[in-house]
């Protein structure tokens, strides 16, 4: 069987490798390669389902207002219902509040705050914040939607495809994935926990990229908020919980360094998050209908890694997103796409000083 050649080879069927090849296909020929037997099947499926434009370090939060304000233009285009509003809270100590809480959130008094989150418990917090700009999202249907419009574009999708072999001779990648032989001219990196190492794979240095615990449950209670309630987050960190349609969603919100793999939740870990939001609300869980523990993979700074890496011109790093991969999805697809085909980012409807901002800040760093 002769090599596939592509322009570009994406390692990663994920939110970020899906939204970049839909967003890239236009303009070159795309190979996406996964190694799991279907797309998604780790981190971004997941999901806390919740973009919040007030969560994260600056660059974040300006690519989650221009995934925002992409997403609202496909759902006006297809019709899809990509988005519901969906209010964020967090609650805590007054100290708490005001570190965590940004500039574009409001404060709530301690009565509006009750009044909106009548599971909480009134001792139980002293501060309260609200973003009314946050949305629900249904993660299945955006992923999906990449992978329809990526196909429809001529996109090559590969699974069960892992990457076991790699050399570049200065010009093309020679790939080795599952059976299949690809050259790139390009190959992306976003591989999420497993970016580091498609990297060494590859003979990149890494980034310092560390895959983070994070578990969740679907959970039956007496007294779950209705659906269209706000997400609750604790200041500290330490529990957050939002209606879902099969119960609450509640998480413990860890963020515990971990080995890329299949992460599974630990004994006793939903169990003491049950006790916790005991303590903290009048939820009255029933019953643990799924748990699950997904990893949300930074580098130190916090903010993703999204650019050519700069020792070696022909590997583009699309990694590191953390806990931020689908609200800020389109809006990194989008900068890759000026970044991987040199295209004017007026082209592509983007502001060009937004993007050559976002540009400097996700680049990689050299390594010593």
């Amino acid at each position: 069987m002769s090599p596939l050649a592509c322009d570009v080879l994406i390692i990663g069927g994920g939110i970020a490798g899906l939204s970049l090849a839909s967003a890239l296909a236009p303009f070159s020929s795309v190979v996406l390669v996964e190694s799991e037997p279907t797309l998604g099947y780790h981190t971004s499926s997941r999901s806390a389902r919740q973009l919040i434009p007030s969560y994260g370090p600056v660059p974040v939060l300006d690519l989650t207002r221009r995934t925002l304000d992409l997403l609202d233009g496909v759902q006006s285009s297809t019709g899809l219902p990509l988005t519901v509003p969906r209010s964020f809270v967090l609650v805590g100590s007054e100290a708490g509040v005001d570190a965590q809480a940004s500039a574009t959130m409001r404060r709530l008094t301690h009565a509006e705050a009750l009044e909106l989150c009548p599971q909480l418990r009134p001792g139980a917090f002293a501060a309260a914040a609200i973003d009314t700009d946050c949305v629900g999202t249904d993660t299945d249907l955006l992923l999906e939607y990449h992978r329809r419009s990526a196909s429809d574009d001529g996109v090559i999708i590969l699974t069960g495809a892992p990457v076991t072999a790699a050399c570049y001779d200065g010009a093309t990648w020679s790939i080795r994935a599952g059976h299949r032989a690809i050259t790139a001219e390009v190959v992306v990196d976003a591989a999420g926990a497993w970016a580091d190492g498609v990297a060494g794979l590859c003979g990149v240095a890494p980034q310092g990229l560390v895959p983070l615990r994070r578990t969740a449950a679907i959970v039956a209670a007496d007294n779950a908020p209705p659906v269209g309630s706000p997400m609750v987050a604790a200041a500290d960190d330490s529990f957050y919980y939002r209606p879902d349609a099969d119960g609450v969603l509640i998480s413990p919100s860890e963020s515990e360094p971990a080995e890329p793999g299949d992460a599974q939740p630990r004994p006793g870990d939903v169990e003491r998050l049950i006790d916790r939001l005991g303590a903290v609300t009048t939820l009255g869980i029933t019953t643990v209908r799924r748990s699950w523990t997904g990893l949300r993979t930074q580098r130190e700074s916090g903010v993703p890694v999204v650019g050519f890496d700069p020792d070696q011109p022909g590997f583009f790093w699309l990694a590191g997103q953390g806990g931020y991969g689908f609200q800020t999805s389109s809006g990194i697809a989008e900068l890759a796409t000026v970044l991987l085909t040199g295209a004017d980012p007026a082209d592509l409807g983007a502001d060009p000083d937004r993007v050559g901002a976002a540009a400097a800040a996700l680049r990689p760093v050299p390594v010593s």
